[in-house]
């Protein structure tokens, strides 16, 4: 029988996102998830009687804004060099 030779070492497997990018698209998400909870309510209980809260600051203004910066964060974490320091 032959003997088996030692296997040569392996390479390292290297993922494609490193720490930073994965902590970076971890806060885009939940910026996102921030902007879609601001945008939600503003309903009435009677649907014959209409509500302006919809139309507040926080639904109109803020709420998109955060959805958008979210958005914005993780495309910089896609794009993000992990292996520069």
């Amino acid at each position: 029988m032959k003997k088996k030779e030692k296997e040569p070492n392996k390479p390292e497997q290297n993922f494609i996102f490193g720490k930073k990018n994965y902590t970076f698209m971890f806060i885009g998400l939940a910026v996102i998830a921030l902007g879609f909870i601001l945008m939600s309510g503003g309903g009435s209980e009677d649907p014959n009687q209409f509500n302006d809260a919809i139309y507040n600051f926080r639904r109109i203004r803020l709420a998109p804004t955060l959805v958008l910066l979210g958005f914005a964060i993780e495309v910089y974490a896609i794009l993000l060099n992990p292996h520069k320091k």
